[in-house]
């Protein structure tokens, strides 16, 4: 059984197959039994077609600026005198 996890490691760490053409792939690719649909993939570099067909998810990651009145709060505690962090004692 072909094992595309395997491949793409071998791909990765072999410089002349990490930038080999399709045809240079599609050759290392002849004798393994595979899905023609993941053979496909693989050819293209679809990464994220490639994720998908391996079973992997979209993930979507929001970030949320600062408003500006917080922002205008931050400054305001400039002024301020901070705690310090009391000390461990030594053991």
């Amino acid at each position: 059984m072909f094992d595309v996890i395997d491949f793409l490691e071998s791909m990765g760490q072999d410089a002349q197959l990490r930038y080999a053409s399709s045809e240079q792939v599609v050759a290392t690719l002849a004798g393994r039994s595979m899905d023609s649909k993941l053979r496909d993939v693989i050819l293209a570099k679809d990464a994220q077609g490639l994720g998908v067909m391996l079973g992997k998810g979209p993930y979507c990651c929001y970030i949320d600026p600062a408003k500006e009145d917080e922002a205008a709060d931050d400054k305001s505690d400039k002024g301020r005198v901070k705690k310090k962090p009391s000390k461990r004692p030594n053991k």
